[in-house]
């Protein structure tokens, strides 16, 4: 994608305008808008994450996309998200290395990570680069909203801590799968 059509197709926001907080007495944040980043080299994979996010949440923005990691970094940088979505198999740059970099040049951008790929090598990988979570793409459409919900929150999900924990239960479901996602895309 040229810059040009990056910036008619996502606009940039100044690095202050967040959206509204609504704090509650416990200490929890309401977030009525969220910016949302989503990368993967697979556009059907991009299509598919978006439409999973505009029909569980219509307030939150997808604020742009990136194939690659190296387009991530950048688009982080001119886009100011909320929270970045990272594939770990990208090409120029993966995920853990854009992960990485996201990190140490944008505190308040949280990373989430979304891998067709487990092993517990990955998982710790994942932590190391200080990602603040990490789904199965095989789970998106039970987990990948309540992550987001959790990263905006100033909380992590890490899939394989929250199975043990019963957290990611299978009573939660947002309404729609991963593969459903990707069938509705156009519709």
């Amino acid at each position: 994608m040229s810059e040009d059509d990056r910036e008619a197709r996502f606009p940039r926001r100044p690095n202050d305008a967040r959206g509204m907080e609504l704090g509650c007495g416990s200490g929890w944040r309401f977030r009525m808008s969220a910016r949302i980043l989503i990368a993967d080299d697979h556009e059907v994979v991009r299509q598919g994450v978006r439409s999973i996010i505009s029909k569980a949440r219509p307030d939150w923005e997808i604020c742009g996309e990136a194939a690659n990691g190296e387009e991530a970094v950048k688009a982080v940088a001119d886009f100011a998200p909320d929270v970045v979505v990272l594939d770990v198999t990208m090409p120029v740059m993966n995920g853990l290395e854009a992960a990485s970099r996201i990190v140490a040049q944008r505190g308040a951008c949280r990373v989430l990570i979304l891998t067709m790929h487990e092993s517990e090598r990955l998982y710790a990988n994942v932590r190391e680069v200080g990602a603040h979570g990490y789904v199965q793409k095989s789970q998106a459409g039970r987990d990948l909203i309540r992550a987001i919900d959790q990263l905006l929150a100033g909380g992590t999900f890490f899939e394989p801590e929250a199975k043990a924990t019963g957290a990611a239960s299978a009573q939660y479901n947002p309404g729609i799968s991963f593969c459903a996602g990707l069938c509705l895309v156009g519709s």
